[in-house]
């Protein structure tokens, strides 16, 4: 039917958050610096450098921070992230109706590309280091007309790209926030999104 469905990575396709606190816990005790491995992964979103600066890291030291914890990222994180339920399914039912899916995550382009590899998740167009509205060009060149994600920033993304904004509560955000930032349709996890896909392009035929 020609749809191309946008979808985060972070608290939408995979859950990443116990490697993330090991690697952020892993960067306090090299550092000595005050960075909260649980806030952090309770809250994923964000870019590295907008968090570390919450964190109250010096500018001076951010590049190397982020460096850092990309370098990490491979063997921390990687091999304790688990997919989300419901998102084998949502990939699957994109590709069953002919469907593209493109992932646009704020996450480091390689390290989400390892990913979709640790799980063999093929996906038409990965986008990476893109952060909410920011999202809305590469949805907007891929042709996403549907984008699905966990953050008020991924709404934002999806409306200013305009597309039709699908949140999941999954993540840090609730559906009250998730649909007063705008979301068409929120969701309780991926596992609804095959049902939401079929009314939705039944919708758009009809």
């Amino acid at each position: 039917m020609g749809v191309t469905v946008g979808f985060d990575l972070d608290m939408t396709l995979i859950d990443p958050r116990p490697g993330m606190i090991a690697a952020m816990d892993a960067l306090a005790e090299e550092t000595g610096l005050a960075i909260d491995g649980e806030h952090f992964a309770a809250n994923l979103g964000p870019p590295l450098d907008m968090v570390f600066r919450g964190f109250g890291v010096p500018e001076s030291e951010l590049s190397d921070l982020v460096a850092r914890f990309r370098a990490l990222y491979p063997t921390v994180v990687i091999p304790v992230t688990v997919p989300l339920p419901g998102a084998v399914e949502a990939l699957e039912a994109v590709r069953a109706v002919g469907g593209k899916t493109v992932v646009v995550t704020g996450k480091y382009g390689p390290n989400a590309a390892r990913h979709l590899a640790h799980f063999g998740w093929e996906v038409d167009d990965l986008v990476g280091d893109l952060w909410s509205t920011a999202k809305a060009d590469a949805l907007r060149a891929h042709g996403a007309s549907v984008y699905v994600g966990d953050h008020i920033g991924d709404v934002r993304g999806a409306l200013a790209a305009g597309a039709i904004a699908v949140g999941v509560t999954s993540g840090p955000c609730s559906a009250a926030e998730l649909a007063g930032e705008g979301a068409h349709t929120v969701l309780s996890s991926l596992a609804e999104f095959p049902t939401w896909l079929a009314a939705h392009l039944c919708r758009s035929a009809g």
